[in-house]
């Protein structure tokens, strides 16, 4: 196992360094100087960012104090907002959309396992048809359509009883936290429910499974202990990036809803072409998913000694 999870690691290292070095090549190959904004900066100032950021030096050596900078946690100063490094943004404003992340994996992964196991056990039936239906328009309609309809509905719901039952955006407490996780969570929940009723529709026949009930085990124990056990193992394997891609791009849901977390300013950042901000979230967003992948590999790897094998 140490040796399976060295090899994961050094390849994450590997990733993450060219992530960030196309994100360097990529923003340097943008017109422009990254001097030059709205906010007038004196000589003085430009200067000094000149030199910390090597910017009056070949293209090289700029690269070389970038990736210097990298490995020592140091994403930059913003060039947009006054006083304010990146490591600075991204601790105050990465949680909240961390949170929100989280809660969106819980609500996505939960009804994945549950939705899927239930149009498998009455496939072809009532019960299938509606909720394959409603995966249906979970992966086509976009999250913003599903996030303006959601607020909507808020707002005729608090209209209808006269009571203020949900905030329709804003961030603090629980009561805001739900609707954004649900839409948030929505496209990843109706992805994981179509795998989970293929996992489970494969299982169903699997030898193992026909064996168990020719022993005479009772169904509940033949669900829970053989197919959901099995059936659950491609749901795992994308657990991970499904968790990264929520966690990082709830860009859309949190402009909409008027949260404060680190998409709102990547895309702000984006619009301002604040170049050290665009970097090093993208650089920070590259890294977490990876460590996502990683743990997932290693977490699938425990379950599943023949991957370990392999």
């Amino acid at each position: 196992m140490g040796r399976y999870a060295g090899k994961r690691i050094v390849q994450g290292i590997i990733t993450v360094w060219f992530i960030a070095t196309a994100t360097f090549f990529a923003m340097h190959a943008v017109p422009g100087d990254p001097l030059s904004g709205e906010k007038a900066m004196t000589e003085q100032i430009q200067s000094n960012l000149k030199a910390k950021y090597g910017l009056d030096q070949p293209l090289m050596t700029q690269y070389a104090i970038y990736l210097a900078n990298i490995a020592r946690g140091d994403f930059g100063i913003s060039f947009t907002q006054e006083n304010r490094s990146v490591n600075d943004i991204i601790k105050e404003h990465f949680p909240v959309s961390a949170t929100l992340g989280i809660l969106a994996i819980f609500f996505a992964g939960l009804g994945g396992v549950l939705w899927g196991a239930l149009t498998a056990l009455y496939r072809n039936r009532l019960p299938d048809t509606i909720i394959m239906f409603l995966v249906i328009l979970g992966i086509s309609v976009p999250s913003f359509v599903i996030a303006a309809l959601g607020q909507l509905s808020i707002v005729n719901l608090n209209d209808l009883t006269g009571i203020s039952w949900l905030p329709i955006g804003g961030w603090g407490t629980v009561w805001h936290m739900i609707v954004p996780s649900l839409v948030l969570g929505l496209s990843t929940m109706a992805y994981l429910t179509r795998l989970m009723r293929s996992s489970m529709l494969e299982i169903v026949s699997a030898d193992f499974v026909r064996t168990a009930r020719s022993k005479g085990l009772p169904p509940t124990q033949i669900f829970t202990r053989h197919q959901l056990r099995n059936a659950i193992l491609p749901v795992i394997t994308v657990l991970g990036p499904s968790i990264a891609a929520i966690t990082t791009g709830g860009f859309v849901v949190e402009i909409i809803f008027a949260i404060p977390g680190l998409g709102r300013y990547f895309v702000q950042a984006v619009q301002q072409l604040d170049y050290t901000v665009i970097m090093g979230t993208t650089v920070f967003y590259g890294g977490f998913l990876v460590i996502m992948v990683i743990l997932v590999d290693l977490i699938y790897g425990l379950i599943d000694p023949r991957v370990r094998l392999e």
